[in-house]
């Protein structure tokens, strides 16, 4: 029996045809769909694709306000939408230093609101900020502890569902059993 290695016919078992079928399949699973993967408010990390939770906390570190969005948008811009969504008026706003923004400042300056975060590292304009008020800075660990109580729950680590109105109603979920485990 001769062995050509071509595609000559279907009997032959020739290295091309092994490529042609293994393609074939990466074309059709990921390649050529009609729309986006897994719903709405999916967005490029460095991961993969994900889902951002934005979230604002009170002194002790209990959820106030909760959003999803997608992950492709940085958080500065999403921030001052998390802070609208409130439906309590915060005195003050602590960050981390990605929140460093003179736009966001000025935003949530004229709405009575004062952001604590430190400046970041390659700011070419002056400092706007003290070192009196990054004293308050040192508690941010309250707000990420809720990330981290959030994240206790497998259906608010990863985002199972197609639509974002059930994920975001998980994390809610998961914010009232927070609420309630505090309070009680």
């Amino acid at each position: 029996m001769r062995v050509c290695g071509t595609r000559c016919c279907p009997a032959c078992p020739g290295p091309a045809r092994q490529r042609e079928d293994r393609y074939h399949r990466v074309l059709l699973g990921r390649h050529l769909r009609k729309c986006q993967k897994r719903g709405r408010d999916i967005g490029p990390t460095k991961r993969g694709k994900g889902t951002k939770i934005m979230a604002l906390t009170d002194a002790h570190g209990l959820p106030i306000a909760v959003r999803t969005f997608s992950a492709r948008p940085n958080e500065v811009t999403l921030a001052e939408r998390t802070v609208r969504s409130s439906p309590l008026k915060p005195e003050r706003v602590t960050a981390d230093r990605a929140y460093d923004s003179d736009k966001l400042r000025t935003s949530l300056a004229k709405r009575g609101i004062k952001l604590i975060c430190p400046h970041r590292r390659n700011r070419t304009r002056k400092a706007t900020q003290d070192g009196r008020t990054l004293r308050r800075y040192c508690r941010r660990w309250k707000v990420e502890r809720l990330f981290s109580w959030l994240f206790n729950w497998r259906r608010t680590v990863v985002r199972y569902e197609y639509h974002v109105e059930n994920y975001l109603g998980f994390v809610q979920l998961a914010c009232i059993m927070i609420l309630t485990r505090q309070l009680f």
